[in-house]
């Protein structure tokens, strides 16, 4: 079930229907491909065909971004929750230990995954987390053989959008993970090296103004939303 927003697709699922549909994707052996959407992305894509081409591919888009949600509203839709890119991290890691799935990380600085498996260890007891590898390796040799040697069903790539996405169109097929997401930054919040919004803010969608509050050179980027939203109207 999906929604088209200005060209972009969105789901409309939940967490948890979502992670039902992974976990079939699985057992069914079917390659998945998660990329978070927000309105900067759909903003960017109205200017880049190949990143809405890109954004498109994905198995699922889920809504990461509070100005998504309220773009759904205005025209009709039934999107009505946020789909957090680390948050859908943490709720496919906590199923993945209850249905003892192998995970890998791959991506972020050095020692930031490793430092990550032992957080999600901490928060998931019993999660198998089977590999490492930072972003810096720049073999893909050594990539491939120690992704596939992992024998991980679950993959998440923390090398920056786009450049997580691309790596992913290009390597899912010749990699053994069935389920792939881009995650961003979010080893370095896992791992404890970046602190997130507070849960008030999660909560009420508003993580961007904490980071605005936190970084206030940042004000010319949060100008996208408003500009987002009256494209919305008036397309």
């Amino acid at each position: 079930m999906k929604e088209n927003i200005l060209g972009v697709d969105v789901c409309a699922e939940t967490y948890e229907q979502l992670t039902s549909r992974l976990l079939a994707d699985i057992e069914e052996k079917r390659k998945a491909f998660i990329v978070a959407i927000n309105p900067e992305k759909i903003m960017k894509a109205q200017q880049d065909e190949s990143l809405r081409q890109l954004l498109n591919s994905a198995t699922y888009q889920i809504p990461d971004g509070i100005g998504v949600i309220i773009a759904s509203v205005l025209k009709g839709g039934n999107i009505r929750s946020r789909v957090t890119g680390i948050d859908m991290m943490l709720q496919l890691c906590k199923e993945a230990a209850l249905h003892q799935k192998k995970i890998f990380l791959y991506g972020a600085k050095p020692g930031i995954a490793d430092e990550a498996k032992v957080k999600l260890e901490e928060m998931f007891p019993g999660i198998q987390i089977t590999g490492t590898l930072n972003g810096y390796e720049k073999d893909e040799n050594v990539i491939r053989d120690t992704i596939n040697a992992s024998g991980a069903e679950i993959i998440f790539v923390a090398l920056g959008s786009p450049a997580q996405e691309n790596w992913i169109i290009k390597h899912k097929e010749i990699l053994a993970p069935y389920v792939y997401q881009g995650v961003g930054g979010s080893f370095d919040v896992v791992s404890g090296r970046l602190n997130r919004a507070p849960a008030f803010f999660q909560k009420l969608g508003l993580e961007w103004f904490y980071r605005l509050l936190k970084e206030p050179w940042r004000w010319k980027r949060q100008l996208i939303l408003p500009k987002f939203l009256i494209k919305v109207i008036k397309g």
